[in-house]
């Protein structure tokens, strides 16, 4: 896996549409913080599938494709409120539980959301494609992938307004990692050597 050229790539469509970026990103969890956590889930499958247009075809994300996904409600909901009382439960275990169920939901359903939006998976079917594609070697990749992510959604909560920024370009460099696994899972003697999608028009 090239993780430069997937840098790169997140940067030039970060880049490319930002303002809009910023905009649905803050509408994101605006809407999650009001709604008490409940559209959460189903608010960030939308904005997932926004985003892997992006990367995919160079479509500028717009605040409506947050609700585009609105079908995944129910099963979103009930998935997220299974993980945030095993979170509860695993803190309230001297810490180290919760942090263990966090890293573990990380590394193995990264890629659940965009399967669920992108390819119209159920949930079970999406997780455990999700947690296939995870183990794929060499394991150390995937690693790298969600340690990247981690780190960069660590920082901008650590600073104000710092989760503005880097929501969507760890959002956007997971994205590309997906969009690149997909493509090498397609048929064909050509897809084992394809990368990340070309950029954005106009870039």
């Amino acid at each position: 896996m090239d993780f430069k050229l997937h840098f790169e790539r997140s940067w030039q469509v970060f880049t490319t549409f930002l303002p809009s970026l910023l905009m649905v990103t803050v509408v994101l969890m605006g809407g999650s913080m009001l709604s008490l956590g409940i559209l959460a889930p189903v608010l960030a499958a939308g904005y997932m599938q926004s985003l892997l247009l992006a990367v995919r075809e160079g479509r500028k994300p717009e605040v409506r494709d947050l609700f585009g996904q609105m079908q995944l409600f129910l099963p979103l909901l009930g998935f997220g409120l299974l993980i945030a009382l095993a979170v509860v439960v695993g803190l309230a275990m001297l810490v180290l539980p919760g942090l263990l169920v966090i890293v573990a939901v990380s590394f193995f359903c990264i890629y659940m959301l965009p399967l669920m939006t992108d390819r119209e998976l159920g949930l079970f079917d999406a997780l455990q494609e999700s947690s296939r594609m995870a183990m794929e070697q060499p394991l150390s990749e995937h690693v790298a992938v969600v340690a990247v992510y981690l780190v960069l959604s660590s920082l901008g909560s650590s600073m104000v307004l710092g989760s503005l920024l880097t929501t969507p370009f760890a959002t956007l460099f997971v994205l590309s990692v997906y969009e690149a696994k997909i493509v090498r899972q397609l048929p064909g003697p050509s897809a084992t050597q394809q990368g990340p999608p070309p950029p954005p028009p106009g870039s």
